[in-house]
């Protein structure tokens, strides 16, 4: 899910990214070994364990990815005439909400 993240807006590629380090420290030392490994993911997951911090530009692209999602989300109500509201409220609100968590969790240390 992390991975098809990368490519499809709205779906939250840290978050799913984390999850599975998680997971996959608890049940897969394969797994693991790969994810902490991975020139792109490994670092997000050490800042994570290290500091539950997440890095500035992560939260960019996060927060870019999540705008662009609500710009479909409301082009496509309007776009089709949809009287269904809450069917993009509900998800812009859960945007929203991982943003603003997002933006409180700390920043890793510079490294130097």
């Amino acid at each position: 899910m992390g991975i098809l993240g990368v490519f499809v807006p709205g779906l939250p590629t840290t978050v799913f990214i984390l999850i599975a380090a998680y997971a996959a420290s608890r049940g897969s030392e394969r797994l693991h070994r790969y994810l902490v490994t991975h020139p792109r993911f490994g670092p997000m997951i050490h800042d994570w364990h290290r500091h539950r911090a997440v890095s500035r530009r992560a939260k960019w692209a996060a927060t870019w990815t999540m705008l662009a999602s609500t710009a479909v989300l409301l082009v496509a109500m309007l776009w089709l005439g949809s009287h269904r509201w809450w069917m993009v409220a509900l998800p812009i609100a859960c945007m929203a909400a991982v943003g603003t968590w997002l933006w409180l969790r700390p920043e890793p240390p510079r490294a130097g």
